[in-house]
């Protein structure tokens, strides 16, 4: 029997009032790694802004990790992001701190309060994305590879149910963008569930799995085909 995180019928996606997308079905179940895939300004951030409670949902219906989408209020957005791993183009790693200082900053604000158990779980997290011996540096003594590997580490404090990728290799070279799907693949091999929005073609063919596109105001699903030889 399936076991869904996230399911959305019937749902449209509004930015303001401009219909995004629309008759949006989407099913993605535990353990799945899931591909989101589609041009610049097809859907695909609003979609994630969606999921993660930045757009709210006027139109349809969405359950995402135990909530109701359309009946999610303010309050409960920072209780549906614990449930969620978030991971952004852009890192949005704090400058000021060192990684560990990142990573304790976010357990505190989730209700962390032993000094040892926040110790322990960052060192555990870090360890899971190859950057055990970088937490007393600062984001910009790391590069960009680095910086997306924190970013990740980030997403696993709180074990999160599903985690949503926003472009995670966007700004990356494409050496470091596969070390950094090499990270994103051990993460899912052990449990966790991605969602995964990219323009990166070159990872979906090297990594292939199911594979959802924005195109023309739709999102269906894709088959993959291999590349040929040659």
């Amino acid at each position: 029997m399936s076991n869904p995180v996230l399911k959305l019928k019937d749902v449209s996606i509004f930015q303001g009032d401009n219909l995004v997308l629309s008759d949006v079905n989407v099913e993605v179940n535990k353990g799945d790694f899931v591909y989101l895939i589609g041009k610049t300004g097809t859907g695909k951030s609003s979609l994630m802004k969606t999921l993660y409670g930045d757009l709210p949902l006027t139109k349809g219906e969405g359950h995402i990790v135990d909530y109701d989408l359309s009946q999610l209020k303010e309050k409960e957005i920072p209780f549906l992001r614990r449930k969620l791993g978030v991971v952004f183009q852009d890192f949005q790693l704090l400058s000021d701190r060192t990684v560990n200082g990142n990573l304790e900053f976010v357990l505190k604000a989730t209700g962390w309060k032993d000094k040892k158990e926040i110790s322990a779980r960052i060192e555990t997290v870090l360890a899971k994305v190859g950057m055990k011996t970088k937490g007393f540096k600062f984001p910009h003594e790391l590069s960009g590879g680095e910086q997306q590997r924190v970013a990740i580490a980030r997403a696993l404090l709180n074990n999160p149910e599903l985690i949503l990728a926003d472009e995670p290799t966007g700004n990356l070279d494409p050496q470091t963008s596969i070390e950094v799907m090499e990270v994103l693949q051990d993460i899912n091999k052990n449990g966790n569930t991605i969602l995964m929005a990219t323009h990166d073609y070159a990872l979906l063919l090297k990594y292939p799995s199911k594979t959802l596109k924005c195109d023309e105001g739709q999102v269906f699903e894709v088959v993959q085909r291999k590349a040929s030889a040659g």
